[in-house]
């Protein structure tokens, strides 16, 4: 290790500060003679502790970095359908604004400048937010490996979300009407929808064998064509009412009763679907039948939130409701408040009773949940 005395051309002087990391020979120049000599006593202090690649902090790119974090980090820990939203995000916002920013660059005053320019240019707030969330899990690699001191994203507020949609649980004679609509196969998938409320990729994981005669194991969702674990890593089981047993059953006599290892919604080359499949079957099956019967802005995630209503509705518990539906009790309270608060006056309707009457042809005596988000049955 040495300091060089160099004189340029104009005949400004400048200092040379030269070691050798690893296999390679480094040089850095300054202006002053006492930062060269800082700067070698912090090379010395570096190698006696092992950490001279800590002297490259902040050097690289965010470029560089984000290369590092996808195949160190993205692809071995996030699943798929993650690592294609975050790759689009980086892809779209943040490569083009800040990829080539030196990460010793970024701060936050940085992110904030940047957080406006994609407010000033349309970008929606969950967007940013996704934008901040990826840029804080590449920064927080780079802090692990050295590469900055710290995380400046953690600096950053993130604006609350809007609040969601309010979950718009629809009665028994509203999803029969619905169904009435549908062949026999897109029937039975929203009765599974409604009355055992399964996340649509939860339902079309579903085997044969997970069907028993009063329950359903529920332990493997479909994201992007491929089985994976359920959004909460665990299984679960859910009570099947009676309605839905028979809807199952002819549903697999009608398929050629399949063996127990055959997929109870398969593609018809015997695959699961893909998200394609999924869009197409909501916009082109589900959609019309709700618009037949007057619920143009019916969704399919909204008969799970009937299911949940109909639970508390035949008096379940919130810890019983969460506990079928795969969620927190403290995300049921929060989700069903509204229900629950219909529900306060100690009104009950058993739910088979209430299909059952729908089916019929009959109004159920009593809804115990506000119907001002249905109009009358067709």
């Amino acid at each position: 290790m040495s300091i060089e005395k160099r004189r340029r051309g104009d005949g400004a002087i400048r200092y040379r500060v030269r070691w050798r990391q690893g296999r390679q020979n480094r040089v850095r120049t300054f202006d002053l003679l006492r930062d060269a000599q800082r700067f070698e006593s912090d090379v010395r202090r570096r190698k006696q502790l092992g950490d001279l690649a800590a002297l490259d902090a902040g050097r690289q790119t965010l470029d560089d970095l984000a290369r590092d974090w996808w195949k160190l980090h993205a692809e071995p820990n996030l699943a798929r359908k993650t690592r294609e939203i975050y790759l689009g995000v980086w892809r779209t916002y943040l490569s083009p604004r800040l990829g080539d920013l030196r990460l010793s660059e970024i701060a936050p005053e940085t992110i904030e400048k940047f957080v406006l320019d994609l407010r000033a240019a349309g970008v929606g707030e969950a967007t940013i937010t996704k934008a901040l969330v990826v840029l804080q899990g590449m920064m927080k690699r780079g802090v692990v490996w050295k590469r900055v001191p710290t995380n400046p994203v953690k600096e950053i507020s993130k604006r609350r979300p809007t609040k969601a949609r309010v979950p718009s649980p629809f009665p028994p004679a509203a999803i029969e009407a619905i169904r009435e609509q549908l062949a026999i196969r897109d029937g039975t998938i929203v009765s599974v929808l409604a009355y055992a409320g399964l996340r649509p990729g939860e339902m079309l994981s579903l085997r044969w064998r997970d069907i028993g005669d009063r329950t359903i194991l529920v332990e493997r969702s479909i994201s992007l064509g491929e089985i994976k674990e359920t959004k909460t890593r665990s299984s679960r089981t859910v009570k099947m009412l009676a309605p839905l047993v028979a809807d199952l059953g002819r549903w697999r006599i009608s398929s050629g009763r399949p063996p127990d290892e055959a997929l109870v919604f398969p593609r018809k080359d015997g695959r699961p679907w893909n998200d394609g499949d999924w869009r197409n079957w909501r916009r082109r099956i589900f959609k019309p039948a709700a618009q037949a019967v007057g619920l143009p802005d019916a969704r399919p995630y909204d008969l799970r939130h009937s299911f949940c209503s109909l639970l508390l509705a035949d008096g379940c518990s919130v810890v019983e409701v969460a506990r079928q539906a795969g969620h927190s009790p403290t995300m049921t309270l929060s989700t069903y408040a509204h229900v629950v608060e219909e529900l306060a006056d100690g009104k009950r309707a058993s739910a088979e009773h209430m299909i059952r009457a729908a089916r019929a042809g009959s109004v159920p005596p009593v809804y115990p949940y506000t119907l001002r988000l249905v109009p009358a049955s067709p």
